[in-house]
């Protein structure tokens, strides 16, 4: 079927919108008609080469819509349900099997290799190969080819449309608070980076009745934006020494450091900010080769540790689940980061959130 579709064609240069061929489901795929896609930075570090995929290729990996036929093997999902696309997996190796598929042996061919398994890819424009598959879904498309391991379905009475960045993003942030730090009651936070990622663990951390949340930021509409989501307090890096303001407010520093940017500085103030056996969990996703510089001493001394965490440590199909339920009681406002644009302003989606004038950017695909 022919359909439209955001390819990346060139390093750091603009996607462009154009016309291309995709195969029907195989046995063990989905087609699914997207009703919306959230732009995530991985997809911008992807577009840049920051890690090398392949090019071209169709990006997109927080997918929004409808189930319009499955293959033959599928019985997940039917036609008419309105599903989440998140993360490929293999569901084979040693983490898939001890339930923990973000961290798949095999994700960077799953997710970034741009191919199916088998080296084809479900897209093609008048006999040129497209890189498809990408995280199971590249969903910068009207319609997308995914697979039983990805997809989630979800309440027919949730606004589809804004579902998408839970796919990646929003459970990120969420879930590195409540699955991989257990955050609770009288413990403290520090976020740093004030974006969808962030923003959604200061929203987790409320919503957990941690006692002190620290945003730091160097936009000051973002740290406006921390408080008003549960933010006990926000730091503007352009102004004050972070890590000193921090034990200010804490005294002795924080349980808790929960890093965004992927910069190596950024990353050591996170664990210089840490109380007695705190951890620091990153997120952001640096070049391949970045390094940190650590006082081995003072970690091992204070019993404080530097983790690794990917989606949130979440499984997909239970977590987003549970967020969209929060959402619908009002206890989790995540649509307070979307902006929407046209699928023919994805180029201006992009650069406004690269600008920081947009947290989180959602796409809506024409009907």
């Amino acid at each position: 079927m022919k359909i439209a579709a955001a390819v990346a064609r060139a390093k750091s240069s603009p996607l462009s919108i154009e016309t291309l061929q995709l195969e029907d489901p195989r046995p063990d795929e989905i087609l699914v008609r997207l009703v919306a896609t959230g732009i995530c930075h991985t997809d911008i570090a992807m577009r840049d080469q920051t890690y090398p995929v392949p090019q071209p290729i169709v990006l997109g990996h927080e997918g929004a819509g409808i189930v319009q036929t499955v293959g033959t093997s599928v019985t997940k999902v039917a036609p008419g349900d309105h599903v989440v696309m998140s993360f490929d997996f293999c569901g084979h190796c040693d983490s898939c099997k001890d339930h923990q598929p973000q961290y798949c042996l095999n994700n960077f061919v799953y997710n970034f290799g741009g191919n199916r398994q088998d080296g084809t890819s479900p897209l093609s424009k008048n006999g040129e190969f497209i890189h498809g598959n990408f995280f199971g879904q590249s969903s910068f498309a009207t319609f997308s080819l995914c697979h039983e391991r990805n997809v989630v379905k979800v309440r027919h009475d949730s606004p589809l449309e804004l579902l998408g960045p839970l796919a990646c993003g929003i459970q990120t942030g969420a879930g590195a608070i409540i699955n991989s730090f257990k955050l609770g009651p009288g413990h403290s936070l520090a976020v740093f980076g004030a974006g969808t990622v962030g923003l959604s663990a200061v929203m987790a951390a409320r919503l957990v009745g941690a006692t002190t949340v620290i945003a730091i930021d160097l936009f000051e509409e973002r740290l406006t934006m921390a408080r008003e989501l549960g933010a006990t307090h926000a730091i503007n890096a352009r102004n004050e020494k972070v890590v000193d303001a921090i034990k200010r407010i804490t005294g002795h520093g924080v349980n808790f450091a929960f890093e965004t940017t992927g910069l190596p500085a950024v990353i050591r103030s996170g664990i210089d900010s840490l109380a007695s056996r705190g951890v620091c969990g990153m997120v952001g996703a640096a070049p391949n080769g970045t390094e940190v510089a650590l006082d081995t001493q003072s970690m091992m001394g204070r019993g404080q540790s530097l983790r690794g965490i990917i989606e949130g440590d979440a499984t997909p199909e239970v977590f987003i689940p549970r967020l969209i339920d929060l959402y619908l009681q009002g206890r989790f406002p995540f649509d307070r980061l979307v902006k929407f644009y046209s699928f023919d302003q994805i180029n201006m989606a992009i650069e406004d959130s690269e600008a920081g004038r947009t947290i989180k950017p959602v796409i809506r695909m024409p009907l």
